[in-house]
């Protein structure tokens, strides 16, 4: 092992221990960082050029730019043009080993990797301004009035033909009804099922509590049904439930695609007891390493409602999401809705239609497959590099993947995380109350950060998982 030291601002001594393993310029990075944990680079300090520091230390000149890239990345030192290298003015102090159970923190995290949102800073600004400037130009005087609870006709037929083409669903215009995203949906659904006499809705055994709990608010059962391997067990469906709530294209969180044979199962069940599969589709444009897999919806169009959302695709602040119901759903989940259109904008509705229709909202999210996919493979490569004892499952497709942990680990992990400022969910955190015991795991949202943060989201992650 070897040190060198430097002056960097006012008689900072930084040591830099290198050899086993440990390169030059992770040391100098971990130098730095502990030089402004222990206060001895104060938040504003303004740290030597990278030249000059180089020269100092008698490093190559790319090893001090890529450990200061590496710090600004993880919110240690900010770096503007004119202004040089600084200390970060609100630098994550995180001890090495906590051990203490709570972070004493009390600003909220800095890095995020909770699942079910996108990368917000992605959202097509251009290409929605342009949208919008084509919709007000070719608007009829009377989509500026109240609008009717099915939502505009130009995006229920722009819908119509893109939930055709890229998700083989069996539809037209006139049996799709505009929401605000699928939590709405099920709002509406849970009212129209109540009022025909349902009293239970079956629910994954792992899935989004929000939607668990927006069932139970309406008086509802919510009987879990097994995940496994294969997905749902939709085999074991009865007659003491009217209707299924699945993810069956990317099941959330585990990620696994329902087996053919359970698609079936469900369908059958539907059919045979008159009962409703619920399908939320919910990322279904985000597939890598497998073929697209079509919507359940497409095999009996008469007793599955496919619900769907811009939320992943464009970001959750646009508020619009589609149900595509059977025929004999319509009417009613128009009254339920109300008579006039309660919640999503008319204008908003039009500038959507444009996207789908002009090509637009296709290029962006090939774009973003193609940036999603990169992260996948950057956070799988790092995993199997700096914790080979974590297991990784749900690659194929969305944006999340699935970490298993060894058993009695999962609490210890994230209070780790908490102690970083990496806003992580255990998978504990979506199991049915009344489901058995799963395995010890976390799920990682790897979409959520811009491409600015992700660098030292990544690193962080890595961090808390290291062994």
């Amino acid at each position: 092992m070897s040190s060198r030291s430097t002056s960097a601002g006012a008689d900072l001594h930084l040591a830099l221990s290198v050899g086993h393993g440990r390169g030059v310029r992770v040391a100098l990075t971990d130098a730095v960082r502990d030089a402004i944990r222990d206060g001895r680079l104060a938040p504003g300090a303004r740290l030597p050029s990278s030249r000059s520091l180089a020269t100092d230390l008698g490093l190559a000149r790319t090893t001090v730019v890529e450990a200061y890239a590496e710090l600004v990345a993880e919110g240690w030192l900010t770096a503007r043009h004119g202004s040089g290298t600084r200390v970060a003015t609100r630098s994550p102090a995180v001890p090495q080993h906590p051990a203490s159970p709570a972070p004493p923190h009390t600003s909220g995290p800095r890095h995020d990797l909770i699942a079910g949102r996108p990368d917000v800073a992605s959202f097509p600004r251009a290409q929605w301004l342009r949208a919008t400037r084509r919709a007000l130009a070719a608007a009829p005087d009377e989509a500026f009035g109240y609008g009717g609870p099915r939502g505009r006709p130009e995006l229920r037929e722009a819908l119509a033909d893109y939930l055709a083409r890229a998700r083989g669903v069996r539809t037209d215009p006139a049996r799709i009804v505009v929401c605000a995203g699928v939590s709405h949906a099920l709002t509406l659904l849970a009212t129209v099922l109540r009022r025909r006499g349902v009293r239970a809705v079956a629910v994954e055994s792992v899935g989004l509590h929000v939607h668990r709990d927006l069932l139970r608010a309406e008086g509802l059962r919510i009987p879990p049904v097994e995940v496994d391997g294969l997905g749902a067990r939709t085999d074991t469906l009865g007659r003491d439930v009217g209707a299924v709530l699945l993810t069956p294209a990317h099941q959330f969180p585990t990620g696994v695609a329902l087996d053919p044979a359970r698609r079936a199962a469900a369908v059958e069940w539907a059919r045979t007891t008159g009962g409703l599969v619920v399908e939320d589709d919910y990322d279904g444009e985000f597939r890598y390493d497998r073929q697209p897999v079509g919507a359940l919806q497409g095999l009996d169009p008469e007793h599955v409602v496919l619900l769907g959302t811009t939320s992943k695709a464009l970001a959750p602040a646009v508020r619009l999401g589609w149900m595509v119901l059977p025929a004999s759903l319509v009417a009613e989940v128009e009254r339920a809705k109300g008579l006039v259109e309660p919640v999503t904008s008319g204008l908003d509705q039009l500038v959507l239609a444009d996207l789908v229709g002009s090509g637009a909202y296709d290029r962006h999210v090939r774009a973003r497959r193609r940036s999603y996919r990169r992260r996948r493979d950057e956070l799988v490569a790092a995993l199997a590099r700096r914790a080979p004892h974590v297991g990784v499952s749900g690659l194929a497709a969305g944006l999340h993947l699935v970490l298993t942990l060894p058993p009695g680990t999962e609490a210890d992990v994230l209070r780790a995380a908490a102690w970083h400022r990496l806003a992580l969910e255990g998978l504990g955190t979506f199991r049915h109350p009344d489901a058995g015991p799963g395995p010890d795991g976390v799920v990682v949202g790897y979409a959520t950060p811009s491409d600015s943060a992700w660098a030292g989201t990544l690193d962080a992650l890595c961090r808390v998982l290291a062994p």
